[in-house]
């Protein structure tokens, strides 16, 4: 496996394979990797002749104040579980590499960025948008690879590639959890033991608004409050937001109906976490 650090090498590694003929799938991440990334390597390396992940904790994505600084990064841990699930190439560029001095262009996709985090992490999906319209340009790979649990992430950059008329497809898999049903996120790091534990109010939550949805409620807000009940029962927790949204608009719901996203974000000491389900109303 190699380990690129610029556009120039990444290019040229890219431009050998496709004089071979061979497809390339892309697994963007923001390393310190897990399962989840691990599961979407897996999936490209099923898919395509080449595998390649990158590296790179995007800075136009953070906000002020938020953990830009202490996001957990290993490379050399990353490199050998990338190799392990069969990735051929990691891309692993520096800020000024992606972002060189002067640099002033910028990927807005609007409406389906105002809602969720994007409501309470202004200009974190300019910031998403960017970066993978930046890796999609310079890898063009066939195929590039997102997990569900950043549900709100993969929606956008499917109407992303869409809009803007990238040759790729885009690939979704579904949250990967713990066996207590935790979803993976790289700041799970960030959480103490007893946290950890509290952390699973997110899980529960969700299941409990999806239980009252198959049972037959349909008010949206009685959804929410349930879902916001059970985060709060719990020592050390705050709510970002819980949501109950159209799962392919993300616009809010007053009356369940259709693909329901249920969304939620909630703080478990100082570690903001999300998880999202899907519920399938038939009537």
């Amino acid at each position: 496996m190699e380990v690129l650090t610029t556009i120039a090498a990444i290019r040229n590694f890219v431009m050998a394979a496709r004089r071979q003929g061979k497809s390339i799938g892309l697994v963007p991440t923001m390393g310190y990797l897990h399962e989840g990334h691990l599961a979407l390597a897996r999936k490209a390396r099923e898919q395509n002749d080449v595998v390649i992940m990158s590296i790179f904790v995007n800075p136009t994505q953070f906000g002020p104040g938020e953990d830009l600084e202490c996001y957990p990064r290993d490379l050399e841990r990353d490199q050998k579980l990338a190799a392990g699930a069969g990735v051929d190439a990691i891309f692993a560029p520096g800020a000024e590499e992606m972002y060189p001095p002067g640099y002033a262009t910028y990927v807005q996709v609007e409406g389906l960025t105002e809602v969720l985090c994007g409501a309470s992490r202004p200009g974190h999906f300019r910031g998403v948008a960017t970066v993978v319209s930046k890796l999609f340009n310079i890898v063009q790979p066939d195929r590039a690879y997102f997990g569900l649990k950043d549900y709100q992430q993969a929606v956008v950059i499917k109407r992303l590639a869409r809009d803007l008329n990238f040759p790729v497809d885009i690939i979704t898999i579904p949250t990967v959890r713990e066996a207590d049903g935790l979803a993976l996120s790289s700041r799970n790091k960030y959480l103490s033991p007893d946290e950890r534990r509290w952390a699973l109010a997110l899980y529960r939550a969700l299941n409990t608004g999806a239980a009252l949805i198959r049972s037959g409620e349909r008010r949206a807000a009685v959804v929410r409050d349930a879902m916001a009940q059970e985060i709060l029962s719990r020592p050390r927790t705050r709510i970002d937001y819980v949501a109950v949204n159209d799962a392919e608009t993300l616009e809010p719901l007053d009356e369940i109906r259709g693909r329901v996203l249920l969304a939620l974000a909630a703080w478990v000491g100082e570690t903001r976490l999300i998880d999202n389900m899907i519920v399938e109303v038939k009537d």
